[in-house]
């Protein structure tokens, strides 16, 4: 089999890579050991950042992110929910950090406003909240977002090869369980296993380092806000509370591993979390969570997982390019970023076209329905089938 890109990893930035360098006429073929977003992609919690979390520490991904949010919501507005977001101080929470705070919107350009009541927007808040910004924050669907990335991609020549796990690399040939992959160019769109697609095409040096960081997040059966609730103080654990359809997801923990496939999730972090998230939402401590999940960040290396930044890294391996850091709000750009450089490595004269390409509805199209047009089935159905047609030549 041949192609002109093989792009290893079919999670939002795989995807987004395969649909930049399919609309400038370059040949893809994306491979993936299970499926669609079944990595950090698929496990996020559900908030597209405007970029204000990161205002006190993290600038450059600040703007990125309220840059990708007005995008994102422009060309995939079925994937994106305009819930806003409030940040609250808390009483004992630290007032100097509130002017910090506010000085980093500004500088960042992301749009906010004081809540002089913020228990009239969201009553199940504490009442001991003493002050509150609301900003930009949105939700998003990432399987409704990147069935329709992919199902783009597809329409514009993209071949998947889902469930097929790299054996092994010889220059730009791709080695599955089933086949192999002549290349041009191999994309490394791996996350946290970018490390390991690294090291079967570089075994003698280590050019991919990267700091995994296990995020564990709670679902609970009740929506108890309506907007996303975040705590006004510097990122930390439990701070984060997301409105995801008849759901309120709270997150997040921040846990360097080694092994992104061997991660425990300790008892005592879910109840750390419902501790410090009960503090905004104190309804949250009478409740049991319905379950729990966690994601694997692929964060660049620093001196600790909350301090790390969320911006990317792009590696040139000659004939492989490693993408690894960010975030899936800024995962457009990162393909972006990452196909210019390819797009320039195999003599291709072309502009990225992602940010005003309309993304497709695509799980609507393979939703199963009476005869009066009501769905039947959930998303997951319509992703199953989605993903046995994306395999279909």
């Amino acid at each position: 089999m041949k192609t002109d890109v093989a792009v290893i990893g079919a999670g939002a930035t795989g995807l987004f890579t395969a649909l930049d360098l399919s609309l400038r006429g370059i040949k893809v073929t994306v491979i993936d050991r299970s499926g669609l977003i079944s990595g950090t992609s698929g496990r996020m919690h559900g908030l597209l950042h405007s970029g204000a979390r990161y205002v006190t520490n993290d600038m450059t991904s600040a703007k990125q992110c309220i840059k990708e949010n007005i995008i994102l919501s422009r060309i995939a507005p079925h994937a994106i929910f305009d819930t806003k977001g409030l940040f609250v101080a808390i009483k004992g929470d630290d007032e100097s950090f509130i002017d910090k705070f506010v000085k980093g919107l500004n500088e960042a350009e992301i749009p906010y406003s004081e809540v002089s009541n913020p228990l009239q927007l969201e009553p199940n808040l504490s009442t001991e909240v003493e002050y509150a910004v609301q900003v930009p924050d949105k939700v998003v669907d990432p399987f409704k977002l990147f069935a329709g990335v992919a199902y783009a991609a597809k329409q514009k020549g993209a071949k998947f090869l889902l469930y097929e796990k790299v054996k092994g690399i010889i220059g730009s040939k791709v080695i599955t369980e089933k086949r192999e992959i002549e290349s041009r160019l191999i994309i490394n769109a791996a996350g946290p296993w970018a490390p390991q697609i690294s090291a079967m095409h570089s075994k003698e040096s280590k050019v991919v380092e990267l700091m995994p960081t296990i995020g564990v997040m709670l679902v609970f059966e009740k929506r108890l806000n309506s907007m996303v609730l975040n705590r006004l103080r510097p990122p930390s654990d439990g701070d984060i509370i997301v409105p995801y359809y008849e759901t309120s997801i709270l997150g997040t923990t921040a846990q360097v591993v080694e092994d992104p496939d061997n991660v425990q999730v300790e008892n005592e972090d879910i109840q750390y979390l419902i501790e410090e998230g009960s503090a905004m939402v104190p309804k949250l401590s009478e409740l049991k969570p319905k379950r729990y999940y966690y994601s694997v960040r692929p964060l660049l290396k620093g001196s600790d997982a909350r301090s790390a930044t969320r911006d990317f890294e792009i590696y040139d391996e000659g004939d492989m390019l490693t993408i690894v850091g960010g975030k899936l709000t800024t995962s457009r750009l990162m393909a972006e970023k990452l196909s210019d450089v390819a797009s320039e490595k195999l003599g291709v004269k072309s502009k990225s076209t992602t940010s005003t390409t309309p993304i497709p509805d695509a799980l609507s199209m393979y939703a199963l329905r009476n005869t009066i047009g009501d769905e039947l089935y959930s998303n997951g159905y319509a992703f199953s089938r989605l993903e046995e047609a994306l395999q279909n030549d």
